[in-house]
């Protein structure tokens, strides 16, 4: 499988989901979390311009003249969507368009969106490539890394098949 946005934020969320979907084992269609990142997407997108362009085997949120934006429902793991958005950011970049990255986190619940801003620097770029070859190498491990028992892991679509 190549690798996309999402494996990227999923290596960094959780190792074990990486591999599980990086191997074709697709439990999101029944998630909840999923169905309301995707609402959220399609609301933001309705009706504007430069929204959900596919590029490869990416998705992109909305492209301006300035920033590539990527949007999530939360920030409960900025680290796994900045890199997620560092890899768009590099892939945009290997066809000759430089951007800058917006992170928008719309929270249900709250009146302020945070928003981060990121650049893709020479140094994020080289630590991508080592972090795109170690999920090439976890993906063709023979079985799924352990689960890492976290709270988050109640949320996740691959739940009942990682505890139940």
């Amino acid at each position: 499988m190549r690798i996309n946005g999402t494996l990227i934020n999923y290596y960094f969320h959780c190792k074990r989901q990486c591999y599980l979907h990086g191997n074709r084992l697709n439990l999101e269609d029944n998630s909840e979390q999923v169905k309301i990142g995707k609402a959220i997407h399609e609301e933001k997108a309705e009706g504007k311009e430069n929204a959900e362009i596919a590029i490869d085997n990416i998705r992109l949120d909305k492209l301006t003249k300035e920033y590539l934006t990527e949007v999530k429902k939360s920030d409960a793991d900025v680290e796994a969507s900045k890199w997620q958005l560092l890899f768009y950011l590099s892939v945009l970049k290997s066809k000759g368009i430089i951007r800058k990255g917006k992170l928008e986190f719309v929270e249900k619940n709250k009146k302020d969106k945070k928003t981060l801003i990121i650049e893709l620097t020479d140094e994020t770029e080289k630590e991508l490539k080592v972090y795109m070859e170690e999920i090439t190498r976890l993906l063709n491990e023979e079985k799924p890394p352990e689960c890492i028992n976290k709270n988050s892991c109640k949320k996740c679509a691959y739940y009942e098949y990682c505890y139940v």
